[in-house]
């Protein structure tokens, strides 16, 4: 069952137990309301909820926000326990979320492990707390906390929820606590939903609006749910409960909504192939080799999860900068809380110059030069330093790993580990599989990325991978776009109005035009001369604008101040516009977007055609955590079926009346729509 009550004495304990996070689906729901009727029926003096395992209760079952909502609905659930003469006291340990919290608030006595963590997450997930949260939380924590909560989705600690009252106190065993409080004085308190909100003033509200459209841009419910809060300062708690209840089933039908569930499930599923049987290495010391941004980056999300870390650099110099770009992370740790324990971190980690000192290392990882003779000379110093067991592994971002494995001794070793930019920061990683990676390699690759938290993507072997590939032809669409006719600063204002953070341009302007410069140069002797190429970006290197880092790049940067539109840039699109012999086009908004999502659409599908990713879902992933596509449009191949493949390829065949080389439709869409298949749904045809 997946809520059970029994009576021990004068007490009623109800346990929700719904594996793995008892997640409060209909089942739980049912149990609940049945469970209030039971315990008045016996007279108890009191009822303790908890949840079975390791969670409380992790929220309401996503994947029920498909279908109709179905009887009984939490809210009224809730409604039944706040008002019971029977009193409740929630026993929280682990995860309390969601529907989860707001079974707490209907409660009449919380108590918590310090550990656990509360939170209304609803806003993440392109909805608002439908149970009373946007209600509750503000009578009893005040509008300034609830604000701070709900608009953001962020969770507290036990810890932080006695100190703002949302828990009335801590325990490391809450069912006993729970089963110990004075009952007298249980009787007496008062509930949650006839508590006064408070108030706070109309700019508060403006503030948390502005600031949740910035950072969830595209995502209603942050501001529905601020909405909320603002009315529950003055509204009955039926009327609130009754608007809330509204917005969120409004929202969990919209198409925000679902993409950011497809995100969530994506997330949560993402993991090694059940295909992957192999023990990997589980090192406690891994070689790093490179100590600039990435490196040192690597290096400390590696240190900050408890593994030992050799740091290799070429040089007294080299180790010097690589000393320095640990310090200024392990600082920023420090400030930020990240890291409580400075010394311990640092005692994990030695620098040098000296390969050897990674002798006893079972994992290491390049993070040098992006230069294929620079990197088989790494490979070749690793393989004589390091145990023929230990695994290495290549940072590149574009090279050939297949190439760089051939000049080892045993290639099976060999695995990409593509992180991104911050590397300690940033949630994605790519697990690249070459023609002879063993699966030890790739199972270590795979656990590596547990144990440093991140989001895993098996790719195969191919210029960029996955994500660097599709960057690039939306980076050559874009250019294309200017060249015929817009400028850098419209084809990035349309993308920023699509949703991204900031526009391709600027996004280069970023990481540095040589980087993209040098990955155009590989491709020199292999590029199909009948493709349209565009030259500005190289007349760009040429002119010494590469972005940020020289005060010049698409933009201008005076002072190493904002952004400012460079007139020289728009000249360099008219210029080659006119020895192309181009009459060039003013594109509006819609078109620019039109014609680079579907570009990079098209590259994806050819990514999944040639099975250098296994599923469109893996692109959603890579496109989002490490390309800055809009979460709430669920990634690029979710957003590509609600366009539909049909669709789709009717695009795609009309652009290819203009150049049908640029604009070939994949042949992955081509079956797909053949085979009615969502992109979704499609599988390499048998």
């Amino acid at each position: 069952m997946s809520v059970t009550y029994r009576k021990h004495g004068q007490y009623g304990y109800v346990t929700l137990d719904n594996p793995p996070v008892n997640a409060i689906g209909q089942a739980v729901r049912q149990g609940l309301q049945e469970a209030v009727a039971r315990a008045e029926a016996d007279r108890v003096e009191r009822v303790i909820v908890t949840g079975a395992g390791r969670a409380f209760a992790a929220g309401g079952d996503a994947k029920e926000f498909d279908g109709p909502a179905r009887d009984p609905h939490l809210p009224d659930v809730l409604t039944a326990i706040e008002a019971s003469p029977v009193p409740w006291i929630a026993a929280i340990h682990g995860a309390c979320l969601g529907g989860g919290l707001e079974l707490a608030l209907a409660c009449r006595y919380r108590v918590a492990t310090p550990d656990a963590v509360l939170g209304l997450p609803e806003v993440t997930l392109g909805v608002v707390p439908g149970a009373g949260g946007t209600q509750r939380l503000p009578r009893l924590v005040g509008q300034e906390m609830a604000l701070e909560m709900i608009a953001s989705g962020r969770s507290v600690s036990g810890t932080r929820a006695q100190r703002i009252g949302l828990v009335d106190a801590l325990d490391p065993d809450p069912l006993g606590f729970a089963e110990m409080t004075n009952g007298e004085w249980l009787g007496m308190a008062v509930p949650v939903g006839a508590l006064n909100s408070g108030a706070l003033p109309a700019a508060a509200y403006d503030a948390a609006r502005a600031v949740a459209a910035k950072k969830m841009p595209g995502n209603p419910a942050p501001l529905a749910a601020i909405e909320l809060l603002e009315l529950s300062q003055t509204a009955e708690l039926a009327e609130g409960l009754a608007r809330e209840r509204a917005a969120f089933l409004q929202l969990r039908g919209s198409d925000t909504a679902r993409a950011l569930r497809h995100l969530f499930f994506a997330e949560r599923a993402a993991r090694a192939p059940a295909w992957l049987t192999a023990d990997p290495q589980e090192p406690a010391e891994v070689a790093v080799v490179g100590g600039g941004t990435m490196g040192a980056g690597i290096a400390y999300a590696l240190l900050a999860r408890g593994v030992s870390v050799t740091l290799l650099e070429t040089d007294a110099e080299g180790v010097a900068r690589a000393q320095a770009n640990l310090d200024r992370i392990i600082a920023e740790g420090v400030t930020r809380g990240r890291i409580t324990d400075e010394p311990a971190l640092r005692a994990r980690l030695t620098l040098g110059a000296d390969y050897g000192a990674a002798a006893g290392a079972q994992l290491a990882i390049e993070a040098a030069f992006e230069s294929m003779a620079v990197k088989t000379e790494v490979m070749a110093r690793l393989q004589a330093a390091l145990p023929a067991s230990a695994v290495l592994a290549t940072n590149t971002s574009y090279l050939d790993i297949d190439q760089i494995a051939a000049t080892l001794d045993d290639p099976s070793r060999l695995l990409g580990l593509h992180f991104f930019a911050p590397a300690h920061i940033m949630k994605l990683l790519e697990i690249v599989r070459g023609a002879a990676t063993s699966d030890t390699a790739l199972a270590t690759g795979f656990a590596l990325a547990r144990r440093l938290g991140k989001i895993p993507v098996l790719a195969g072997v191919c210029d960029g991978f996955i994500g660097n590939r599709i960057l690039a032809r939306y980076r050559e669409a874009a250019d294309t776009v200017f060249l015929d006719g817009s400028t850098p600063w419209e084809v990035d204002e349309a993308m920023v109005a699509f949703g991204y953070a900031m526009g391709p341009y600027e996004a280069q302007d970023l990481s540095g035009l040589d980087i993209a410069h040098a990955a155009r140069r590989r491709q020199d002797a292999t590029r199909d001369p009948a493709r349209r190429y565009i030259p500005i970006a190289d007349r760009m290197v040429e002119l010494g604008k590469l972005g940020r880092k020289t005060g010049a790049g698409w933009y201008r940067y005076p002072g190493g101040g904002g952004k400012v539109e460079d007139p020289i840039v728009a000249d360099l699109g008219i210029e080659e516009a006119h020895f192309a012999g181009i009459t060039r086009t003013d594109y509006g908004a819609d078109e620019i977007r039109h014609r680079l999502l579907h570009a990079m659409i098209n590259e994806a599908a050819d990514i999944l055609h040639e099975g250098i990713a296994a599923s469109a879902t893996d692109i959603d992933l890579v496109t989002v955590h490490g390309y800055g596509f809009p979460r709430a449009k669920g990634g690029l191949m979710h957003y590509a079926d609600t366009l539909g493949p049909a669709a789709v390829l009717a695009a795609l065949q009309a652009l290819a009346r203009e150049d049908p080389v640029a604009w070939r439709p994949s042949p992955m869409i081509e079956d797909a729509v053949a085979r009615g298949l969502s992109f979704a749904d499609w599988s390499q045809p048998a």
